[in-house]
């Protein structure tokens, strides 16, 4: 007597009709219908993953942007210098992980080099011994606007 088995997917009963034997080695016992929607799915996922890489490689050809100073009170002194490409857009971004929404930008300037601004910044913060962890540093508002206004030609 053969051991009868269901879908996994769809609790449909499985013939040697509407089911490939190949499945067993894996133990997946699934149907051809929910084989090939799983199919179809698999390859929208690739084609997601490839769409997000070729955008991400675009992103990273743009030398243009902001870098920007962000702050939140729950950090009182702390303030982090990033760069993006749309500074109030990277704000957006850091609003998701807050329940009170309280992120703030206090500065951001345009640079035709983003990414080499954003280094100059981080170094000439750490350079003058200013506290950091990361992207993130303890120091007045001040300072770190006066040397983001300083950078030219970048």
């Amino acid at each position: 007597m053969k051991h009868i088995k269901n879908c996994n997917h769809c609790e449909l009963l499985l013939t040697e009709d509407n089911w490939c034997v190949g499945n067993v080695k894996k133990n997946n016992y699934i149907c051809r219908k929910c084989d090939s929607i799983k199919g179809k799915i698999n390859r929208l996922k690739r084609l997601a993953k490839t769409i997000g890489q070729l955008a991400y490689r675009k992103y990273n050809d743009i030398k243009d942007g902001h870098v920007y100073i962000i702050s939140n009170p729950a950090w009182e002194g702390w303030y982090k210098v990033g760069m993006a490409l749309d500074a109030n857009d990277r704000c957006s971004g850091y609003q998701t992980s807050s329940p009170f929404r309280d992120y703030m930008i206090r500065y951001s300037k345009y640079f035709s080099k983003r990414r080499e601004a954003e280094r100059l910044v981080h170094k000439t913060l750490k350079e003058n011994n200013i506290e950091y962890k990361g992207e993130w540093f303890k120091t007045d508002l001040l300072t770190i606007q006066t040397i983001i206004k300083d950078i030219e030609g970048v």
